[in-house]
């Protein structure tokens, strides 16, 4: 018999996802289906969203440890007997580790945050760029542009390299760089054999009781990443997105009546916002791993 979630110990809870205790070298890593934008919990759930969020982590986390050798926080399968039945399906056993104090942002096209930085800088992160990039400008190699972990509410701020080595030291900093840039490349690639361009995204890493580096958390999904179709990509213009690139782009257009510069929450999602950002996600989750998401757990 499952245990209930209420057997377990509740250690946290996230934008996303809420943290338990199962034992002294395990967690339980539950996501939910609250959607977060510009350092907001918004008051709509998206349905599945905390499923499709899974789904992806684990077929990611599969296709790394395959590919690549890289180790990752999971300790058990999708249905591991210790997931209470009530989130079976949006719930991993994980192992506990000592998580690294940066967000590790890898970037191969220029937008977002990144973009408001070059803007006012010719640089992200420290990192000089050539002038007259724009908008979903692609780099010649993709950059390691690394964040500090903000509390909810507040807002990831980027960093230089040189912070991160402040940090954490110089060997575990490029540690964490070059691991950054080896998993999102690979990514990027497979993602691109399915007409998917991976614009950039972030990870969490940790540290195991050897000393091992370790990716945790999410991964790769699109909650941490952005993810644009390959077809009608357009340099200069914001791109269509299987992200929630699709939800910030309607609080701050004309019809959500929103005020980003306010002190005002943003307002709840209509109904369709709402079913189209659900159907970006699983069919981001559908093309990407090439499954289909009404065979997942709880579907």
């Amino acid at each position: 018999m499952r245990p209930a979630l209420s057997d377990y110990r509740h250690l946290t809870s996230g934008k996303v996802r809420d943290l338990y205790r199962i034992d002294d070298d395990h967690l339980l890593f539950v996501a939910s289906d609250r959607i977060s934008a510009f350092d907001y919990v918004l008051d709509s759930e998206i349905p599945d969203k905390g499923r499709v969020l899974t789904a992806m982590s684990v077929f990611f986390f599969d296709y790394l440890a395959e590919q690549l050798g890289t180790a990752n926080h999971l300790a058990g399968p999708a249905d591991d007997e210790r997931i209470p039945a009530e989130v079976l399906g949006r719930a991993l056993v994980v192992r506990s580790l000592e998580m690294m104090p940066v967000e590790c942002v890898a970037r191969g096209y220029l937008t977002g945050s990144g973009l408001i930085d070059y803007r006012k800088t010719g640089q992200v992160c420290g990192i000089a760029l050539p002038a007259g990039l724009t908008e979903a400008s692609p780099f010649a190699e993709p950059l390691f542009t690394p964040a500090t972990k903000a509390e909810i509410g507040a807002h990831d701020e980027n960093i230089a390299f040189d912070a991160v080595e402040k940090l954490v030291g110089t060997e575990r900093a490029e540690q964490l760089r070059d691991e950054t840039l080896k998993v999102y490349s690979a990514a990027a690639a497979h993602a691109l054999t399915k007409g998917i361009i991976l614009a950039d995204t972030k990870f969490e890493f940790g540290i195991d009781a050897d000393g091992t580096l370790v990716l945790a958390d999410e991964v790769l999904t699109p909650d941490s990443s952005r993810y644009w179709p390959v077809d009608g990509y357009t340099e200069g213009v914001v791109q269509p997105s299987f992200d929630k690139q699709f939800v910030r782009n309607w609080l701050t257009g004309p019809d959500s009546g929103w005020d980003r510069a306010g002190d005002t929450p943003p307002p709840a999602l209509p109904d369709d916002i709402v079913e189209a950002t659900r159907a970006r996600y699983i069919e981001a989750y559908e093309r990407i791993s090439g499954r289909r998401f009404a065979d997942w757990i709880g579907a």
